[in-house]
């Protein structure tokens, strides 16, 4: 599977008998998957399997999705109501003896509100199916589209990420190598410290300032903070060349990463680890930033 963005955009148009159609949808980068649907009145219906084909291609993202709907051919019928036509007679009958005899002519029984309907004729069961059905086959068309587009933004931003992942397991490498950190350069930064400190103040226990001073030397390891560190990489690459809905692990992991970069600044004792510190949490930040735009 490859990345998806979660931004994206794509248009889909349909006919069926006289009704033409076309699906918009756009998506942008949301914490989890929220639809918004535009529906004309009267397909409120399809709303159930409109959001069943969506969240069937999509597990992230704001996503809009607007249906278009239009009638090329306009078609009219005239409808009779009969209850009013027969109450009309019933009335005429029932007055014979008072008003014109004459047979009622049709513009007449045109002219009384109510009898005479002109409208649209309503479409039969068939073609209402068939029209849903046409439908929802141009809006899997459109999120086929819109899939597309989100994977190639997607191929992208992985491409950027594997190189950031790639500076992170570089910038570890520069502070796990740096001199500062072996042994023998931490005894004698150690050793300069303690005769300073015996020059000023004699009477010092000995024995409990190499205690403390030994203390001191195992909190500032870095050693676990760059063995989670590569950790953290590798689990970084093994998600991204998997692909598919992982943008939520990947930014769990930026977390972690600014973690053991904070601890790394903290615990340093030499400026070239301060610089690589530093360097790490601006990749880093970089790195989630992209991450944010994943699904």
């Amino acid at each position: 599977m490859t990345l998806q963005s979660m931004t994206g955009f794509a248009r889909s148009e349909g006919s069926s008998g006289r009704n033409r159609f076309s699906w918009e949808l756009r998506s942008v980068n949301g914490k989890g998957l929220d639809l918004r649907l535009r529906l004309p009145p009267g397909l409120e219906r399809l709303e159930p399997d409109v959001r069943r084909l969506i969240s069937e291609k999509f597990s992230r993202g704001n996503l809009q999705a607007t249906l278009n709907l239009t009638v090329t051919e306009t078609r009219v019928e005239a409808v009779l109501n009969r209850d009013a036509l027969a109450a009309v007679l019933s009335l005429r009958e029932e007055l014979g003896d008072v008003v014109d005899p004459a047979p009622l002519r049709l513009d007449t029984l045109m002219g009384i509100r109510g009898l005479v309907e002109i409208r649209e004729p309503e479409e039969g069961e068939e073609a209402v199916a068939a029209r849903d059905a046409a439908i929802l086959g141009c809006l899997g068309e459109a999120l086929e589209h819109l899939r597309r587009m989100r994977e190639g933004e997607g191929a992208a931003l992985a491409a950027v990420l594997k190189g950031q992942v790639e500076r992170i397991a570089e910038l570890a490498a520069v502070v796990e190598t740096d001199p500062s950190r072996s042994p023998e350069e931490i005894v004698k930064r150690l050793s300069l410290q303690l005769a300073a400190l015996l020059q000023e103040a004699p009477t010092l226990d000995r024995d409990r300032l190499h205690a403390e001073a030994a203390i001191l030397a195992t909190k500032a390891d870095l050693r676990e903070e760059i063995d989670r560190l590569k950790a953290h990489v590798a689990a970084a690459k093994d998600l991204i060349d998997k692909g598919g809905p992982v943008g939520r692990r990947l930014d769990f992991l930026a977390q972690e990463f600014n973690r053991e970069s904070n601890t790394i600044c903290s615990k340093s004792n030499a400026a070239a680890v301060t610089a690589a510190g530093i360097e790490l949490k601006v990749v880093i930040d970089q790195f989630r930033e992209q991450v944010q735009n994943l699904e």
